[in-house]
């Protein structure tokens, strides 16, 4: 197992060190690593990609360093190869360099776009910006000797053939978000060396000490690529039973060659549902009626079990309002699978801990403290020995997964390294991780940070209540930025996150580019209220205060005035709002209503 439980060999490792040749015929992507001498050829023309040596480069090329290949799409002026132009080291997990990709650069194999119409043109330059705007979005990390997307639990799992793999090969296709731009190289195993796997989320690693011992702590999240998207454009599951916005958290501890691990799951409420930007500020959460929930429920939870056993289901919904529907109907559909594996608890989050009365969340820790205990956590000892592993699993939800649900998140992983800190003997008997001063702030501000990154990967904007993950307290200065972004949020999720959805699917392959499609779906007709009434409105609302400010003759004379243009606005208005959905940004490739 010891052999097992290393991530990385040699045989298994990307190249770290490249350089991208650029001739008129083909692009040359040679590999810099000590004793190397492997050349990837892509012929701009056929699309071929092949293996050759460094003296077939031409001395005439044009030579720039790279740090991967993220991979090659199509699009409306042909093929496109995606690298990675600058990367920052985000630390080192056992001695292997974890990077974060930080620019990129989309490379056409066309020498020239004559051959596009202008409509083409347009299109190519939009689908360019889709990639661009997903590239632009924090959180991509790679490691050219590390396996990124698997828990310490399943890498130590793993047989003798599994360490031999490629990275590509063996990485958890859940969390490789440029599988699709890879599937190429996926193809040509000779070729796999030059395919970096890059997963989207959050790392951070911290080098810390409590009395007198180091110790490296480390958070990682690993956001699945399957049913992924925006916030009120993707909900509840697809019907192979993967669930929106579903992130992989793990937190790690290592210690004189020990090594910790405690993993916890998110995602959206596993049943179909939806919740369809109106520009209501918050829409109607709508179940479906037309299709049979269990199915996907069902194969949502044995995919679940499969990867990681028991599961404690943390639902934190409100039970009351809009809200309530979604909770009544989890906890009925896990009492009709009536599967002993999978364990319901509801904490009403909002309702628990209003006014401000945060301490109501021990309550909750209070009830789940049995079922951690019984799950325990993964640990491995310096000579390699599996000690303890995980046998369950908290899969925490909210409305999006965010806010609310990392609150609970970060007190379950205080509590488990707690007890593993104690195990390892950093910590004395009695000691309390809250009582140390230098590391629970940063606990604290790396638990903050983890959320911002996954809500703006999501929802467009930074968390809410990170005032009380950063200081175990809710503060006033909380409240207001709270309001700020969900200002934000509001206007993004209306009037952007069209575009935002489209961009991802591009990405991920949902969509595919036809290059003779006749017609595109980017141009899609508005009808003639969508630009009439928004400028009727505007023109009512500005009548209405002219006439409040520039008085008639007698002061009925200008009551009628303001009445007539302020009903025009208001009546206008109310229009609007009532064929919100036609006046949102939606998404144009591929049919959300279809997918739910």
């Amino acid at each position: 197992m010891a052999a097992a439980a290393a991530a990385g060999t040699a045989a298994a490792a990307a190249y770290a060190s490249l350089k991208l040749h650029i001739t008129p015929e083909k692009f040359y992507v040679e590999a810099c690593d000590d004793g190397a001498d492997d050349v990837l050829a892509i012929d701009r023309v056929s699309t071929e990609v092949t293996l050759t040596v460094k003296k077939d480069v031409p001395p005439s090329a044009v030579t720039r360093p790279i740090y991967g290949i993220l991979g090659t799409i199509r699009l409306v002026a042909g093929t496109y190869l995606i690298v990675i132009t600058k990367k920052k080291k985000v630390g080192e997990i056992f001695s292997h360099a974890i990077w974060k990709a930080t620019d990129f650069d989309i490379l056409s194999y066309k020498k020239t776009m004559l051959h596009l119409t202008d409509i083409q043109l347009q299109d190519n330059k939009v689908f360019l910006s889709m990639l661009s705007h997903v590239l632009s979005v924090d959180g991509f990390y790679f490691s050219t000797t590390y396996d990124l997307t698997h828990t310490l639990q399943r890498l130590a799992n793993t047989s003798p053939e599994f360490q031999e793999m490629s990275l590509l090969e063996r990485a958890d296709p859940r969390f490789v978000w440029n599988g699709h731009l890879l599937r190429e190289f996926a193809a040509q195993p000779e070729i796999h060396r030059f395919a970096t796997p890059v997963m989207h989320g959050f790392i951070t690693m911290h080098s810390c000490s409590i009395n007198g011992k180091c110790f490296d702590w480390l958070l990682v999240s690993r956001r699945s690529c399957f049913r992924a998207g925006v916030r009120y454009y993707v909900r509840g599951i697809d019907s192979e039973g993967h669930a929106a916005n579903f992130v992989e958290t793990e937190q790690i501890v290592h210690y004189k060659g020990s090594k910790a691990s405690f993993v916890q799951t998110r995602g959206s409420i596993p049943f179909f549902w939806s919740q369809r930007p109106n520009l209501k500020y918050k829409p109607k959460p709508q179940i479906s009626k037309s299709v049979n929930h269990m199915d996907g429920f069902q194969r949502h939870f044995d995919s679940q079990i499969i990867s990681y056993g028991k599961q404690m289901i943390v639902n934190l919904v409100n039970q009351k309002g809009s809200e309530k529907p979604l909770e009544q109907t989890f906890a009925k559909m896990v009492n009709s699978m009536a599967n002993g594996m999978v364990r319901y608890i509801a904490f009403d989050f909002h309702k628990e801990c209003s006014r401000m009365r945060w301490d109501r969340l021990q309550i909750l820790m209070d009830q789940l403290a049995e079922q951690q205990d019984e799950f325990s956590y993964f640990l491995v000892d310096s000579d390699g020995k599996i000690v303890t592993q995980q046998e369950g699993i908290f899969r925490s939800n909210c409305m999006d997964c965010l806010d609310r649900t990392n609150v609970i998140q970060s007190l379950l992983a205080r509590r488990s390294l707690q007890a593993q800190l104690q195990r390892l003997g950093v910590l004395h008997v009695g000691q309390r991780i809250e009582e140390q001063a230098d590391f629970e702030k940063i606990y604290k501000n790396a638990w903050a940070d983890n959320a911002n990154a996954c809500a703006k990967q999501y929802a467009g904007t930074g968390a809410l209540k990170t005032d009380y993950t950063r200081t175990g307290k809710r503060t006033q200065w909380g409240l207001i930025m709270d309001g700020w972004n969900s200002l934000i949020r509001y206007y993004k999720n209306n009037f952007s996150d069209g575009f935002r959805q489209d961009a991802i699917d591009l990405f991920l392959g949902n969509y595919s580019v036809d290059e003779v499609e006749p017609a595109s779906p980017l141009h899609v007709k508005k009808d003639w209220k969508f630009l009439a009434l928004p400028i009727i409105m505007v023109v009512a609302f500005s009548m209405c205060i002219i006439c409040l400010l520039m008085a008639g003759d007698t002061w009925t004379e200008t009551l009628a005035y303001v009445l007539f243009w302020g009903s025009a606005s208001f009546g206008t208005f109310a229009i609007i709002l009532y064929n919100g959905k036609d006046f949102v940004d939606a998404p144009k490739l591929v049919q959300k209503e279809k997918m739910d």
